[in-house]
């Protein structure tokens, strides 16, 4: 069974966490996150100061998904299903390979919950079970060893064993 990922946006979830659509009633926690530059020092995508731009990106979110580029999710807790506590993201999908990259982002407030490690989790499930996906690839900085960590518990190559990416992330391959 091969699906194409953007054939329907996904709802997923299981006993402690969801990850969801994200909507504009998300704006606050989702600003919360892309303001936050403890997080942003393991990505190199840019920390957003202003809310606007928070509030353009929320469209995007959808846009991105119909134009099958990107599907970003909002991470909760099954306790608070209305709070995004995390934002996951599933993207580069290639059909001739069959692969897919994941990615999150978690509130430093959740760190060391098991949070980013159920939220991956999750989407592997989703993304092997679901969808039929082959492989799947995640970036993470050579400095941010709790990622790194996350994604070794989830049976990845070690690091640097597929090298890195133009911007120095390193590669690790779900297989």
């Amino acid at each position: 069974m091969n699906k194409n990922p953007y054939e329907q946006f996904p709802h997923i979830s299981d006993d402690e966490i969801t990850l969801r659509k994200i909507f504009d009633i998300d704006l606050d926690e989702i600003f919360e996150i892309y303001r936050n530059e403890e997080l942003f020092k393991y990505s190199p995508v840019m920390i957003k100061k202003n809310k606007n731009t928070v509030v353009n990106m929320i469209g995007h979110f959808e846009r991105d998904f119909h134009k099958k580029k990107c599907i970003f999710l909002g991470i909760c807790l099954n306790n608070e299903p209305e709070k995004v506590v995390g934002i996951a993201e599933i993207f580069d999908y290639s059909n001739e390979v069959n692969m897919i990259t994941i990615g999150y982002r978690l509130n430093n407030k959740f760190w060391g919950n098991g949070i980013a490690t159920k939220a991956v989790r999750v989407m592997v499930d989703y993304l092997f079970n679901d969808i039929g996906i082959n492989r799947i690839q995640a970036f993470v900085m050579p400095e941010n060893i709790k990622s790194q960590n996350v994604l070794k518990k989830m049976v990845l190559l070690k690091r640097g064993q597929l090298g890195r990416d133009i911007l120095g992330r390193d590669k690790m391959l779900l297989i």
